[in-house]
């Protein structure tokens, strides 16, 4: 795969779409299929909005600061989805309000995955180098490699607090 910052993110969008759709045909009484993958989409969302956070709007806020707007919305995008997995992270698959939120929070990510690869991206790859998008596509790999996988974690906590001071 290319080590491309749009392509990379574009990969994680993929498989986290697949765990949207098996979530929803998982059925109305799947409680316990639907935790686990619930847990599973909570790991991939808090890997993916960590470096997306440390790594990729911050970057491309330096380098192209007229995308500055779209940057803050997406730090705010993934705040919703923080606090959503965090609630998710907390309640168990029988609660009644599990599919909802778990509903909700696909719902959010999904427009937000639509807006940045529609809108977003491409702006980013008009603006930016290929050497620049391999660059940022390092270091989002680096620092994928010690992301948080739970909303719990203190790297996780940073990033979701820093959303509400930045």
């Amino acid at each position: 795969m290319s080590n491309d910052a749009i392509v990379l993110l574009k990969a994680d969008h993929k498989k986290v779409r697949g765990l949207f759709r098996d979530f929803e045909s998982a059925g109305a009484n799947a409680t316990k299929r639907k935790g686990e993958l619930v847990k599973h989409i909570i790991e991939e969302l808090t890997a993916h909005t960590y470096i997306e956070n440390e790594v990729m709007y911050p970057r491309v806020r330096e380098l192209l600061p007229e995308l500055e707007d779209d940057v803050l919305e997406s730090y705010e995008e993934h705040h919703v989805a923080d606090v959503l997995c965090m609630e998710l992270f907390a309640m168990s698959p029988d609660h009644d309000h599990f599919d909802a939120k778990a509903s909700v929070l696909i719902e959010n990510v999904r427009h937000h995955m639509e807006e940045e690869e529609q809108d977003w991206f491409p702006k980013v790859r008009e603006g930016l180098t290929r050497t620049q998008l391999r660059e940022i596509g390092d270091d989002l790999l680096a620092a994928k490699a010690s992301a948080p996988k739970s909303p719990l974690q203190p790297s996780a906590l940073k990033k979701a607090l820093h959303s509400v001071r930045a």
